[in-house]
């Protein structure tokens, strides 16, 4: 479901109801810039995203280095995600 920030504001109930089921994304001027979600959902997310991680820890402590590449893709990922 997409909504924008107007419509979150003058039904902000309603939607803290409709994420047990779905997902919101709200919307400024057309375009996307949060996610509403089920706490269940997120913390289903951070799992993932911890298991991600830890097994490209795995994978760096095994090979003993990334690679000038790799290591630049997960910098970038890694200052994203703290940026959010």
């Amino acid at each position: 479901m997409n909504i924008n920030v107007t419509e979150l504001e003058n039904r902000v109930g309603q939607y803290i109801q409709a994420v047990v089921t779905e997902h919101i994304v709200i919307e400024k001027t057309g375009n996307p810039i949060a996610v509403i979600m089920s706490y269940t959902d997120y913390e289903r997310l951070n799992k993932f995203e911890e298991a991600f991680w830890a097994s490209k820890a795995i994978e760096a402590e095994k090979s003993g280095y990334l690679g000038d590449k790799s290591l630049s893709e997960l910098m970038k990922i890694k200052t994203l995600k703290d940026s959010q």
